[in-house]
């Protein structure tokens, strides 16, 4: 969704306008259907906004210069309420005078309706189509009746801010400035991402760390329904109802440079080439002194956990594909169902689960509003929780009973890579611990699978080494309508997942099938000259599944198709078969996904790139979904 950024520096300092849009440049990723800027000065409020990514707004500021400010606020947007337009771009303005506010937003206010009614019966005239522009009136009506009864400074809009949030329903994100006191952000979040960064006379709020990230990475998390306001000095924060409240804080443990593309082509190509290390820091201290499996934070006891008589997998896009692989490896460790539901769908449905049902989410920003909602059903009903995730101090690792953080660093490219692998890995953990726990993994089988694990990054550096040919072959194919593939087993949301990003990144038909399932209507799309990715099962494989996917690979090789086969080194039952063979490393079949999947990535970014694409910012969508 939408990126947020916040600043206060030191009194005459000046330089809000550079540190805000320097935040946005690093929170683009999570929209960029318009960017624009709000500084309080001495003189009042200043604005610049523009349609467009962030370039136009940097254009515009050239042309259009700001006076310089302490004080600034900015926004990049995924558009919900109302089209991408000049109009429609954050800031929103209200008031007058001093009591004048500039308001930026993430989320979708869902009685903003209503509220437009009640305003334009006032007489109030709106200038753009936003639920945003909404808030930004009702916030201006509530500052001047604060002020009115003698509140002024900070407090003055803090509590206004509390106000208009007990008036509003959805999830939000709103930050405010006002004109009448220029040395002060607020903010307010509910059900969507609110962050602190704290340096030296200096204070920030952003949705993502990644906005302060050049500056410091000491941070407080909000909880929900908080309020904080900002000043060069510090934060204070307050419950919607005006109870203090103590901030959570962490540390980041990435600096900018890990959100810089270091010499890359794009943060896609680079976070593509991080993904050894992602897998290797999400295995990382994941043993105690005796060996045993540890996650990072469980506030589940073990008798509990060994209770567990069902898991439930919830999440959405990327993530699930993660959440299908972790259901092979779940049911086989620990010998209790698995189902994989997609987030939005799970608590519309009348799910029965209960307090021995273990729901795991798995989402890169941990702020995924589907996955957030359906986490809070899920403990409705009695469940227990756990998330995945990749962002410390987000809402839906702290709202779970226990957290597996995947230490994968800073994603920036929309389309996911490397928080993929990382999120497969945390499922492998999960289930050798729940397995060990439940004593159908024994103490040796947990030992040789962790052994297998730590040799996969070794093994996904060596694919990614050796992935030329396939470089080519998605430049030569930059034409393609349709690309089919086919897989069993836990290939199959791994050709899934292929298909997915072929979509995202290269705006083309793309389809992912279990094998098994072609003969059943799938194959009637095959034609002379269709291509097909294969992922292939090792001959190792149980219940003959290397044979039966070869007999698909000869099935639709016999109807015209373009066969692109992925197998492990050594497997010749596929050379007669297959147009072109993409050689990964063995590993045991349950691992395969670590490696099968990553010369899909490479093809789908390729692919786009030849045509001339943006891999790291993909038409109609933004990294992180706040909304539902």
């Amino acid at each position: 969704m939408c990126g947020i950024v916040g600043y206060v520096g030191a009194p005459g300092s000046g330089g809000a306008l550079d540190v805000v849009v320097d935040g946005l440049a690093r929170l683009e990723y999570r929209g960029y259907d318009s960017a624009g800027v709000a500084l309080a000065g001495p003189g009042g409020l200043a604005t610049r906004k523009k349609a467009g990514k962030l370039a136009n707004l940097r254009a515009l500021l050239e042309a259009a210069p700001l006076e310089p400010a302490s004080t600034g606020i900015g926004h990049t947007r995924w558009a919900t309420h109302g089209g991408p337009t000049d109009a429609n771009a954050h800031p929103h303005l209200a008031g007058s005078g001093d009591d004048e506010v500039a308001v930026i937003h993430n989320g979708i206010i869902e009685n903003f309706a209503a509220l437009r009614a009640e305003l334009e019966a006032k007489g109030v005239e709106l200038a753009s189509e936003t639920d945003t522009e909404v808030a930004a009136h009702v916030l201006a009506g509530h500052v001047a009746a604060v002020r009115g009864e003698g509140l002024d400074g900070g407090e003055a809009l803090a509590e206004a801010l509390r106000r208009t949030c007990r008036r509003l329903e959805g999830a939000f994100t709103l930050l405010a400035v006002r004109s009448g006191d220029p040395s002060t952000v607020v903010g307010a979040r509910r059900s969507s991402p609110l962050v602190v960064g704290l340096g030296e006379g200096e204070t920030f709020l952003g949705s993502d760390v990644a906005a302060f990230i050049g500056r410091t990475r000491d941070a407080l998390a909000l909880g929900q329904d908080e309020v904080v306001t900002i000043t060069a000095e510090g934060a204070t924060i307050t419950t919607f109802d005006g109870e203090p409240v103590e901030g959570s804080p962490f540390h980041v443990d990435w600096d900018v440079e890990a959100a810089e593309k270091g010499g890359y082509s794009s943060f896609m190509a680079k976070e593509i080439d991080e993904q050894p290390r992602a897998v290797a820091d999400t295995l990382l201290g994941r043993s105690d002194a005796e060996g045993r499996l540890v996650l990072d934070e469980v506030r589940i006891s073990t008798e509990e956990l060994a209770a567990v008589d069902k898991v439930v997998v919830i999440s959405c896009g990327t993530s699930s594909y993660a959440g299908q692989v972790a259901k092979y490896a779940v049911e086989h460790w620990c010998r209790i169902p698995v189902e994989v539901e997609y987030a939005h769908e799970f608590r519309y449905r009348d799910p029965v689960v209960d307090e021995r049902t273990l729901v795991v989410s798995i989402s890169q920003s941990g702020e995924t509003m589907d996955t957030l909602m359906a986490v809070r059903h899920a403990r409705e009903l009695g469940a227990r929780t756990v998330s995945i995730c990749n962002t410390n101090g987000s809402t839906i690792p702290r709202e779970s009973d226990a957290v597996l953080y995947t230490h994968a660093g800073p994603e920036i490219a929309v389309a996911s890579t490397k928080a993929f692998l990382a999120q497969i890995t945390a499922c492998y953990l999960l289930g050798l611990y729940l397995g060990a726990l439940r004593g159908t993994a024994s103490p040796e089988l947990v030992k040789e699978v962790l052994e297998d694990l730590h040799a996969m990054p070794a093994k996904v550096q060596e694919v990614l080494d050796g992935l030329e040919r396939v470089r080519e072959i998605a430049r030569f194919m930059a034409d393609s309508r349709s690309v089919l593939f086919l897989g069993r087993h836990v290939g199959y949301p791994v050709a899934l997942e292929g298909a997915l990003k072929l979509k995202e990144l290269a705006y083309i038909h793309a389809e992912g099938f279990a094998a098994g399932e072609l003969k059943h209507g799938p194959i009637a799309l095959i034609d002379a000259g269709q291509p097909v990715f294969v992922v292939v099962p090792p001959p190792s494989s149980p219940h003959g599944l290397h044979g039966k996917v070869v007999s698909n690979i000869q099935e639709i090789r016999a109807r015209g198709a373009r066969t692109l086969v992925i197998a492990e080194e050594g497997d010749e039952g596929v050379v007669p078969f297959a147009e072109e063979v993409i050689r990964v490393p063995a590993c045991p079949p349950l691992l395969m996904p670590l490696l099968t999947v990553v010369p899909l990535q490479v093809f789908a970014a390729e692919l786009a790139a030849a045509k001339g694409l943006d891999v790291d910012q993909p038409r109609n969508l933004a990294k992180s979904v706040t909304v539902e």
